[in-house]
């Protein structure tokens, strides 16, 4: 929208009252909750925090900016800038992708609408974490080349800013609504010389996210600054204070999805005439109220300030969505009314249905409440409950339906204030669709790598999530549901290989091959075999019988603690906290720890426990070994530090790790108290000698959440060396899926898919008493007793049944490749992208558009050169090779592929050349393959050789160019007539 405004200064005066801080202590200490929390604990490393100003599950995140974009940029700020560019009034915390930094404003002395990331005179400002401080609530920060101090504090919706420059003369303010991710549409409208309102809408991990704004200056703005184009005013504008006694300049925002009007009854209702220092005491007298529902003591003064700025980060988000009205923009980005329970997004529940969520069953259960009326209204609005949403948008990112054990578990602990059959049915709505491999997991009971990524990540995940539909079905009396999803909640069983006992890929019914457990690759998410062949949560019990029993778990355990701590095949800057191949900085590693106690080994759980909670956490902005990943990572540290986690959410279980306080104290909503008590603990004394819960003798490394809620005394008597605690078989944890049990499928465990002259098949499954059946062609099925072998294009389908249970029938297509057929290949393709091996290029297996199915051969930075002998000389008249192109995932088309011709395979004669310029690659999210044809007169050769160039660097537009990127190249399928 087109918009005259030029604008400048303000001189209105708030009254401003210095008030007593928050009279909330903890016992024994002068400080407040609030004086134990650091925000800029993750604001360095990979952390991916930010500094600002905001209260418990709100909307407004009131913080600097210090960076645009890049990973370690996600939240829009890092510990090592030197920079503000602004303070903007939404953040994400902890996330691994970059998104919000909305409606950025700046005080400076002069107008300059450029922000100087490019190194040129722009309003970015210079400071120092010297003169920086940052408290819940409350931010402040000096702007060192303008002398500008800024004061930020917030109310749930609305925040005010307190500027105070160097003198009356050139008080500036610049709006920027071009700040950070894609602007789609904007407008800015003076209302009166001190109000300005209007709107954002932008594109980037939300692809249509919506923001309103309305602002009031303390002091009226004056002038023309000289910025009257109309694009221009669209998105940035300057205004100038008319401030001659130079008093502190406020500035009041309300924001809202819904339109102007929202925020502005936002901000008058939240804030209205209230001085700066009202709402800074309001607001840090709810963050003490907060982290007063958890008290810890301890002498260890790092201890307590990691533990309140974990149970902070763990309530920053979900953020509220809807305005002090009720209204709220859904999904599918209409406006709803909502009266009855409170309205959110940001939920990132691949992280923290983990022990976030749960940390919530038991200190937030109301809101508990209101994100499931939350999740269910997210089902009516866009047809499905959310995966990761944000603003109104599903944002496809991440794996699982984990919005499913997260009412499983609150509904079985009692937590059901909202429509349980409506939640039932979405939950199974969820988990009975045909995208993202749910189809071939229904039929399958398994997802085969070549039709879907992460395969063995969202097998095992869904598989967890069905068993906690079945524990819902089971208190529901639905007694069909219960059966169908206990089946299904088996299906990990078909994820592991008894060799390697590792989870892997099964590619067309075999083994992924060649196979590395420290490989990162799209078998995965965001991990590698050894990271996620521990994820049977829901069936450890089983899980230890597929291993051969409880030593073989242990010593799995000890072999992922002691392994070498590196990974190979695609960078995933995700896994880090490494201790051997355990990565705590994400969130596949957050219960192996705990899963000693279910082999009768708590000591080593609590060697471990006390290792990650001592060096994985620390009191600095490197202090979060991974993304904070909105309060998951807070959310173990939480439990872990109080002395048990949720390994099972929906069991209503807690494991018992080891205490890191002398005493913590739990404040539950229905006015009791939990509270853990320590005697003899130190540093050194982190092994648990006896236990009590409510002075009677547990002898058990577990407890119930009823243990917590109906209030109680859990004390443990802490020692220097193991002991025999909760060792027996009686007392120790477990999770066990005991009827409605499975047949697993069985798989090829020998045998070539595309072969030459013949290839010998052998066939296994998991569950060695399981009978296996095989047919060939369609003919009859047979038993299976010994290897076979398969000579031509054939059609194998095999079952196996146990108890009169029958698995799935799974089919695979066997490929002949011409005998006279071979291929040379003179560079290295990336084992993760194999393509099936040494002869992808020549098996007669085509790839598909999804890159991550395993079809493609893929060269990192690197050329393709092949060499195909036919075996003979003959005539030659077309040659094809087939390329994929997906830029957002850095793979480029060639920009040369030439064809030559030999029949000494040392001389060769080029047939035809095809060259892609460079000139033409334009930008594009559309996933494209291309075959490219050489041509002749006919003549005879024997070798034929393709080189294909790589792109090499990434072009100056692609995000990936400013990290010296560099593309790949996917080929497939040479064919010679």
């Amino acid at each position: 929208m087109k918009l005259k405004i030029t604008c400048i200064l303000a001189l209105l005066i708030f009254s401003c009252t210095k008030k007593n801080e928050s009279s909330t202590t903890i016992k024994a200490s002068n400080k407040s909750f609030i004086d134990y929390v650091n925000p800029f604990i993750g604001t360095g490393a990979h952390g991916h925090t930010y500094p600002g100003a905001t209260l418990p599950f709100a909307m407004m995140q009131l913080s600097p900016d210090t960076r645009l974009d890049g990973w370690d940029g996600c939240s829009g700020y890092h510990y090592s800038d030197n920079y503000i560019y602004g303070f903007s009034h939404t953040h994400l915390s902890g996330t691994g992708v970059s998104d919000y930094g909305d409606i950025l404003l700046m005080p400076t002395d002069s107008v300059n609408f450029n922000n100087g990331a490019d190194g040129n005179k722009g309003y970015r400002d210079h400071f120092s974490h010297d003169k920086e401080i940052a408290q819940p609530g409350y931010y402040k920060v000096h702007l060192d080349s303008t002398n500008i101090d800024v004061e930020l504090t917030v109310s749930k919706r609305s925040g005010i800013h307190k500027y105070q420059y160097q003198n009356n003369k050139n008080q500036y303010l610049i709006l920027d609504l071009e700040h950070r991710d894609k602007l789609l549409d904007s407008k800015i409208e003076k209302i009166s010389n001190t109000e300005v309102a209007g709107y954002r809408f932008s594109e980037a991990w939300a692809k249509d996210q919506k923001i309103f704004f309305y602002i009031k200056f303390s002091h009226p703005i004056i002038g023309d600054l000289g910025a009257s184009e109309p694009l221009l005013y669209q998105k940035k504008a300057a205004f100038q204070f008319d401030n001659p006694k130079n008093k502190p300049v406020y500035v009041k925002i309300g924001i809202s999805a819904v339109d102007i009007e929202g925020a502005r009854k936002n901000l008058e209702e939240e804030i209205g005439a209230k001085t700066f220092n009202s709402v800074k005491k309001e607001a840090q007298d709810i963050w003490n109220k907060q982290l007063e529902k958890i008290v810890v003591q301890s002498s260890n003064e790092d201890y307590k300030t990691n533990f309140y700025t974990a149970l902070y980060h763990a309530t920053i988000a979900p953020n509220l969505y809807h305005d002090v009205d009720g209204r709220y923009r859904g999904m599918g980005l209409n406006i709803h009314q909502t009266n009855d329970f409170d309205y959110y997004t940001v939920f990132s529940l691949w992280d923290t249905y983990r022990a976030a969520h749960p940390l919530y069953t038991i200190i937030e259960q109301e809101k508990t409440n209101d994100f499931i009326n939350t999740f269910t209204a997210k089902y009516d609005e866009g047809g499905i409950m959310p995966i990761w949403d944000l603003s109104g948008n599903y944002t496809g990112c991440m794996i699982g339906y984990h919005a499913v054990p997260v009412i499983a578990d609150a509904y079985l602990k009692g937590i059901n204030d909202y429509d349980t059959e409506k939640a039932f049915k979405a939950m199974k709505h969820s988990a009975t669709r045909d995208k993202l491999g749910l189809k071939s997991y229904k039929s399958l009971g398994f997802i085969p790598v070549e039709e879907e990524s992460e395969s063995v990540s969202k097998t095992l995940e869904y598989a967890y999530d069905d068993w906690t539909i079945a524990q819902m079905a089971k208190s529901l009396g639905k007694n069909e549901d219960y059966i169908t999803f206990t089946q299904r909640a088996q299906y990990y069983k078909n994820s592991f290989d008894p060799n390697t006992q590792f989870m892997r890929g099964r590619y067309r019914n075999t083994w992924f091959n060649p196979f590395d457990p420290y490989e990162v690759n799209f078998n995965y998410t965001e991990a590698n075999a050894w990271q996620y062949s521990f994820y049977v949560p829901q069936d450890i019990s089983g899980f230890i019988n597929l291993l051969g029993g409880k030593n073989k778990l242990e010593a799995n355990l000890d072999n992922l603690f002691q392994a070498k701590a590196e990974t190979s095949g695609r960078n995933q800057a995700d896994i880090t906290g490494l201790i051997g191949q355990y990565a705590h900085g994400n969130e596949p590693s957050h219960h192996m720890a705990y899963l000693y106690n279910f082999v009768n080994k708590p000591y080593k759980t609590q060697e471990k426990i006390h290792q990650i909670l001592t060096q994985l956490y620390t009191n600095s902005p490197e202090g979060i070994s991974g993304n904070e990943d909105c309060g998951q990572m807070s959310a173990w540290y939480i439990f872990s530090s109080l002395g048990f986690y949720p390994v099972t959410p929906a069991s209503n279980q807690y494991i018992i790790g080891t205490p890191l306080f002398e005493k913590s104290t739990i404040n539950l909503e229905n006015g009791k108290k939990f509270t853990v008590t320590t005697e003899n603990l130190s540093d050194t004394n982190i092994y648990i000698q006896s236990a009590t819960l409510n002075k009677q003798p547990i002898n058990q490394s577990f407890i119930s959440h009823s243990d917590i809620i109906n209030s109680g005394v859990l004390h443990f008597k802490m020692g220097n060396t193991p002991s025999k605690w909760a060792t027996k078989d009686n007392e120790v944890p477990k999770t066990e899926i005991s009827e409605h049990i499975i047949t697993p499928a069985p798989y090829i465990e020998k045998g070539d898919i595309a072969f030459k002259e013949q290839t010998q098949i052998s066939l296994n499954n998991v569950d060695q008493d399981a009978s296996i059946f095989f047919s060939i062609n369609n003919n009859p099925f047979k038993l299976y007793q010994s290897p076979f072998i398969i000579s031509e294009k054939s059609i194998l389908k095999i079952y196996s049944e146990k108890k009169d249970v029958k698995s799935a029938t799974i089919q695979t297509q066997f490929h002949k490749i011409d005998p006279n057929l071979s291929v040379t290949l003179k560079t290295e393709y990336a084992n993760q992208y194999n393509g099936g091996g040494n002869n992808a290029l020549i098996d007669g297996i085509y790839g598909t558009k999804d890159f991550r199915t395993g079809t493609w051969q893929g060269y990192f930075d690197e050329d393709l050169i092949a060499i195909i002998d036919t075996g003979e000389s003959k005539k030659v008249n077309l040659v094809t090779i087939n390329f994929l192109q997906d830029q957002k995932s850095w793979i480029f088309y060639p920009k040369q592929v030439s064809c030559y011709g030999s029949n000494d395979g040392i001389n060769f004669t080029q047939i035809d050349e095809n060259r892609f310029p460079e000139k033409d690659i334009v930008p594009s999210e559309e996933v494209t393959m291309k075959k490219v044809f050489f041509k002749q007169v006919p003549k005879k050769y024997r070798y034929i050789k393709i080189i294909a160039k790589k792109l090499g660097q990434l072009p100056e537009w692609h995000l990936g160019y400013k990290h010296n990127g560099r593309s790949w190249l996917f080929a497939d399928e040479i064919t010679i007539k």
